[in-house]
């Protein structure tokens, strides 16, 4: 089930004159994981850092994510940054310009962080919230990470541009990203911002652990090297390591399978699996599918 991403309310005294009633739209938590998701999917998609804040068409902190290594104090300042687009109704660029100009007065206002990186959340002309980033590589980036958010948003609850569907961002990696996250084995898409799918870069340097994902079905393609897996049987000694997540030692009886470079395997959730023996470097694509 789609999660509902806006919600409308009615404001005003009921009465039988339809003036005193109004309604409006307002983002829901949902709503502010998906932008914050679509932010941090593009700011991967640049291998870059930042903190993403979404806020409410009141100003106040809705949801915050923080990308490794980012800088602690980006987290306050993206907050700002997002207050400010929504409470002054324009992009925090246009102030820090405005001030650049010399109109530097403005800096004393109150709630006010006129640094390029905050956005409005719009839906059909109305501003539902505001998006902040801060600590990408650059104050240029940190605008793009918060547009990424703010269309992708703006897309999803338009219905899209395509046939009526709903059209998510596209994500890329170039070839220097996926050749440095198969160098360690390495996630490159965690579907964080509401699709039901991820995408691992993994590699094999010897044996695993037996495992079941009871929520996820894992679509394997092989890109190098050898390996034997074991799929089915019972997991021995098997223990919950986290939500939905089993590991153990090893499997009893299963069917084994040779899986080499080009061979694609589906393993369906709730299926024990073990890579019981690998000839490393054992490199594949991991598609899991929620």
């Amino acid at each position: 089930m789609k999660p509902m991403m806006i919600a409308t309310v009615a404001l005003g005294l009921a009465g039988p004159l339809t003036a005193q009633v109004t309604t409006k739209k307002v983002l829901t938590l949902d709503g502010a994981k998906m932008v914050a998701g679509a932010a941090v999917a593009e700011a991967k998609r640049l291998n870059t850092t930042g903190v993403i804040a979404v806020v409410d068409d009141g100003g106040n902190l809705m949801y915050l994510e923080r990308i490794d290594n980012t800088f602690a104090a980006g987290a306050a300042i993206s907050t700002g940054k997002a207050r400010t687009a929504v409470l002054f109704k324009h992009p925090t660029r246009v102030f820090e310009d405005i001030i650049k100009g010399g109109r530097t007065p403005m800096i004393a206002l109150n709630d006010f962080t006129p640094l390029q990186g905050g956005v409005p959340v719009e839906v059909d002309g109305q501003i539902v919230g505001g998006i902040g980033v801060s600590g990408a590589a650059s104050a240029q980036q940190d605008e793009d990470l918060a547009i990424a958010g703010s269309k992708a948003f703006m897309t999803m609850t338009s219905g899209g541009s395509y046939g009526g569907r709903a059209s998510p961002p596209v994500s890329y990696w170039n070839k220097k990203q996926v050749d440095d996250a198969f160098a360690t084995g390495a996630v490159l898409f965690d579907g964080k911002d509401g699709r039901n799918y991820m995408v691992h870069a993994s590699r094999r340097e010897k044996a695993g652990m037996a495992e079941v994902h009871e929520l996820d079905a894992d679509v394997i393609h092989v890109l190098s090297g050898t390996a034997e897996i074991i799929t089915g049987g019972t997991v021995v000694d098997g223990k919950t390591i986290g939500a939905s997540e089993i590991r153990g030692s090893g499997i009893e009886g299963g069917e084994a399978h040779t899986l080499a470079k080009g061979d694609v395997m589906i393993v369906p959730k709730g299926t024990p699996h073990w890579f019981k023996q690998v000839d490393a470097p054992f490199t594949y694509y991991v598609v899991k599918v929620r």
